[in-house]
């Protein structure tokens, strides 16, 4: 594994926000958008089009979907409802679910269970005569990790959408840091869906996010799409307008050479990918402190 070297990072996390979209180094598309609200509007919006177009064209459209960020959930079931979008020729595939420590799915109302989350926010609203039909829906669990798997090869995806970790994990991909069993590059990019322990800091950032650093109450395990389907899409887009979790991620992936420290390095592969984040998520603390010597 190739280790980012703290004095690049440091150099990367002191350019102003206003810098990054059009930064000569950058290595992946940006766009920074005000706060929540735009980017929930803007991610909306795009799905939607997409959708339109290809019902005119009289195409299915496939997806990756993911539990995240909330903000554009209003938004999305608004655009819907309000311009009709059928969304009978749409599938849906999930990208992760959570996992007690035995690898079991949490409680029906449990506050980290994606699926009891997407049905309420995500389908839950939309007109019943324009919504997803149920087997057009594939949640991915440890029983159906096979059978989604098939279903992402033997079709194309139009669009993968999702959010990043703090250490720049798509999906559940997190940096693996077990030293017994280290991976290369090329390992991360052709992984495939699979159950892992999620690491330390995934717990503990989850924790500080949900339960009051309550660490205890943190599912401990997860159930992921792996690389290899996040990014086989035809087109890529990652949001976050989470702040602080996400800065210094984002800086790694705009402008560190792909490794597998960081998994969001690899949308730099991808020929169509775009991160979006609101303009906390886009600064840094370095950046906003010129007087600081780290080094």
């Amino acid at each position: 594994m190739s280790y980012i070297d703290p004095k690049d990072l440091y150099e990367w996390c002191k350019i102003p926000a206003e810098q990054l979209a059009d930064h000569p180094k950058a290595h992946v598309r940006l766009r920074i958008v005000q706060d929540s609200a735009q980017m929930g509007r803007l991610m909306a919006g795009e799905l939607v089009e997409l959708i339109e177009t290809n019902n005119t064209a009289g195409r299915p459209t496939r997806a990756i979907i993911p539990c995240g960020p909330t903000c554009w959930y209003v938004p999305w079931t608004d655009l819907v409802n309000t311009q009709n979008v059928s969304l009978r020729n749409f599938t849906v595939f999930h990208m992760d679910e959570c996992l007690d420590w035995e690898g079991k799915l949490l409680p029906k109302n449990h506050p980290l269970n994606f699926r009891t989350y997407m049905e309420k926010h995500f389908y839950g609203p939309i007109r019943p005569e324009l919504n997803v039909p149920d087997e057009q829906r594939f949640w991915l669990t440890p029983q159906t990790m096979d059978p989604v798997a098939e279903a992402i090869r033997l079709a194309p995806i139009d669009i993968t959408m999702g959010g990043w970790g703090q250490d720049g994990h798509i999906a559940y991909n997190q940096a693996r840091r077990n030293p017994f069993s280290r991976i290369s590059l090329q390992d991360l990019a052709e992984s495939t869906i699979r159950i892992q322990d999620n690491n330390i800091d995934t717990i503990l950032a989850l924790a500080q996010r949900n339960f009051g650093s309550a660490w205890q109450f943190v599912p401990p395990m997860s159930v992921t799409l792996g690389v290899r389907q996040c990014l086989s899409a035809a087109s890529v887009r990652f949001f976050s307008d989470t702040g602080a979790w996400k800065q210094t991620a984002l800086r790694v992936a705009m402008f560190a050479d792909p490794t597998p420290e960081y998994p969001m390095t690899l949308l730099q592969r991808h020929e169509d990918a775009i991160i979006t984040a609101t303009l906390a998520t886009a600064s840094h603390p370095i950046s906003e402190h010129p007087e600081w010597e780290l080094f």
